[in-house]
Formats: structure tokens, C-alpha cells, sequence
């Protein structure tokens, strides 16, 4: 008796998910191959400055070895997914403290630099000496206008540009972050912890300045990445993240709000703006299990 009715349930089971029609059930449906995420300059002056995020691809000569680094497939599959973001401007900056002793930035260069100080004050501060994370180590920020977005969870962490040598390092470290873009959608900050404060900070336009890498889901799914609409909708959105910090100490209180309040769809692709399209996927095989990058 218990064996017939064992087998009643498994058969029962079999057709409710065959669907009443006795058509196999529909599967859901497959995400595309690609995770669209795009950026957008929220300024209205000197655009020109601010490059185009773009894809990391290294000028190295053509391998001689079959075993060359060129040729890892971890190192590939790992430099196929970091975008550098170039510095706008050309400047020297030096540290030093007032008659009061109070912190202040010197444009070093003078009147020989190439960004007048009325508009570098503008995009340039330094954090109070009261938040720095360590007494003898300023903080600065530069504001860029530089805003990522995607309309399914992609999380962006913020890097140093470390594959980019300099013969002249930075006298400190740059201070990275982590940022869910489906949800918060604000301007990028370059933020800086100046470790030896005798030594200037150069920075040269042109040069990367900082490396944007992407989370999905399923790191199997590569990334296409293009310049997108300024929206009624996004601007709502970015207006809504606008100097909340300044009222509140942990931002991300605020995720739940922005995440209830954005609309369905935020991402809109600039009309001929270009993709940065994923490599082909033979050029960086990677396994994960029975999945193939």
C-alpha cells in the first residue's frame, strides 16, 4: 500500500510540472551574456577633461615565450575586467601648516600651473585634521563628476591604479571604496592619505588615476560598459544621494530608501555612444567548475 502510494505522489509531482497541458514547463528566462552598466559626468563645464572610462589593455610587446605571463589565463581574465579612469588635470601639490599651525595645500607650481587656483579650490579640499585616520597623515579630495549605474545589482569597487609604474611614486596611498551602482548613483571621489607630508604630490593628465572593477551575481558574465542618458529620472536619483553624509553618519541607512524610490529603469544608453564591449571570450578562458569565462 505504502509503495502504491509513493508512487502516486512521484507521478502526481511529474505532471503538475510537465504544466497541464503536458508541455514541458517553461524555463525563466536566461540574463543576457553581458551586464550593461554605464557612466555618466554630472558637471557642465570643462567636460573635455574628464576622458571616457575605458578598459585596461597593456602596450607590452608581442610575447616571445608560449608560457608568458600574456598567456595566464588568470591574468587575463583578471585585467579583461579593471577600467582606468585617467587624471584630468596637471598638478603639484605640497603640504603645509600656517602661522596657526593649521593644515592648508600649496599649488606648487605657482603661476606656472596649468589650473588656476580659483577653480582648483573648487574641485579640491582637504578633509578636517579631526577625520583623518591618522594624525600625521592628511586626507584630500578631489571631486570628479564621473557617476556608474546599472539597472540589476552590480557593486563597484574603487582601486588604486597599481598596474600603472611610476618612477615617481605618490608620497601616500589612495583611499578605495566599494559602492552598490544599481542603488546609490553619486559622484566619484579621489580621495588621498598623504603619508610623507615633505614630499609633493604629482599628478599628470593623462595618467591613470584610479582603476573602477565591477561584482555581479555571476562573475562568469562579462561587462560592457558606455556613456549614459542624464534622465529626468537619474537626475531625481543622484539629487536624492547629494550630500546626505552631511546629515547622517552611515550613508547606507539610505540604501533601503533609494533602492524603494528608483524607478525600474534608470540605465539609458547616450544615442551613439560607444560600448566598451567585452574581449571575446577564447581570450580569457578561465573555469569556474563546469562554467567558462
Amino acid at each position: 500500500m505504502l509503495r502504491k502510494l509513493m508512487a502516486w505522489l512521484f507521478a502526481n509531482r511529474a505532471n503538475n510540472d510537465e504544466g497541464s497541458a503536458g508541455e514541458p514547463a517553461a524555463s525563466p528566462p536566461q540574463a543576457s551574456r553581458a551586464v550593461d552598466v554605464g557612466w555618466v559626468l554630472e558637471t557642465d563645464k570643462a567636460r573635455f577633461i574628464w576622458a571616457e572610462p575605458r578598459r585596461i589593455h597593456r602596450a607590452d610587446p608581442p610575447p616571445r615565450h608560449g608560457k608568458s605571463v600574456n598567456f595566464c589565463p588568470g591574468v587575463l581574465d583578471h585585467e579583461a575586467r579593471l577600467f582606468e579612469i585617467t587624471c584630468p588635470i596637471d598638478l603639484r601639490l605640497r603640504f603645509g601648516r600656517n602661522e596657526k599651525g593649521t593644515p592648508v595645500l600649496i599649488n606648487a607650481d605657482g603661476d606656472r600651473s596649468a589650473i588656476r587656483n580659483k577653480h582648483l579650490n573648487a574641485m579640491l579640499a582637504m578633509v578636517s585634521e579631526k577625520e583623518w585616520r591618522h594624525p600625521d597623515r592628511p586626507v584630500i579630495q578631489i571631486i570628479t563628476p564621473y557617476i556608474f549605474l546599472s539597472d540589476e545589482p552590480v557593486f563597484m569597487t574603487q582601486m588604486p591604479p597599481f598596474l600603472h609604474y611610476r618612477a615617481d611614486p605618490w608620497p601616500g596611498a589612495l583611499i578605495g571604496g566599494r559602492l552598490p551602482i544599481h542603488i546609490w548613483q553619486r559622484p566619484m571621489m579621489w580621495a588621498f592619505e598623504w603619508y610623507d607630508t615633505k614630499k609633493d604630490l604629482v599628478l599628470k593628465r593623462g595618467e591613470p588615476w584610479f582603476y573602477a572593477r565591477f561584482e555581479t551575481h555571476d562573475p562568469t558574465r562579462p561587462l560592457r560598459l558606455f556613456e549614459a542618458e542624464r534622465t529626468p529620472e537619474l537626475v531625481e536619483q543622484i539629487q536624492g544621494a547629494s550630500a546626505v553624509s552631511n546629515y547622517v553618519k552611515q550613508t547606507s541607512q539610505l540604501y533601503k530608501v533609494a533602492q524603494d524610490r528608483r524607478p525600474e529603469r534608470l540605465l539609458v544608453r547616450k544615442a551613439r555612444a560607444r560600448a566598451d564591449e567585452p574581449p571575446p571570450a577564447e581570450q580569457c578562458q578561465h573555469s569556474f567548475g563546469n562554467a567558462s569565462l
